[in-house]
């Protein structure tokens, strides 16, 4: 069930890892501590929601009234910061599942956790991932 995906660590460039995420229309990102061990899944709604204003998440009809120049600027926002700057402040669990796990134990918890893209561990060791979208295409095939 496992594939490969490419991996970001906290102090990877917000930027590198927005793009990575805007090219390859991923889900998320696993973030890892420099060690190469899993920290984290950044969602790439968590970089969206980074980008937009605080007072605009709060009152969404103020996006109306400002012009798309400000969009054009996302790449200045993220450009001085780091991965571990996009995180949330308060670290979440760490959306982690065994290799020999089923399609069930896996979707118990993304759903849990809300989470795009889980991490297959093996001996406390990252082996890969396991979208939504690859999720689905498991359990939806035909038996």
């Amino acid at each position: 069930m496992a594939e490969d995906m490419p991996l970001v660590d906290l102090d990877t460039s917000a930027l590198e890892a927005a793009i990575l995420l805007a090219e390859r229309r991923l889900p998320a990102l696993v973030v890892t501590e420099t060690d190469g061990s899993p920290h984290s899944i950044l969602p790439a709604s968590q970089v969206v929601r980074f980008l937009v204003p605080g007072y605009v998440q709060d009152d969404p009809s103020l996006a109306r009234v400002m012009n798309e120049s400000m969009a054009d600027r996302a790449g200045e926002k993220l450009g001085n910061k780091r991965v571990r700057d996009l995180l949330p402040s308060e670290r979440r669990e760490l959306a982690a599942v065994n290799h020999d796990d089923t399609i069930i134990e896996v979707a118990a918890i993304m759903a849990r956790l809300r989470c795009p893209l889980a991490a297959v561990m093996r001996d406390d060791k990252l082996i890969g991932v396991i979208s939504a979208s690859r999720l689905l295409e498991l359990a939806l095939r035909p038996h």
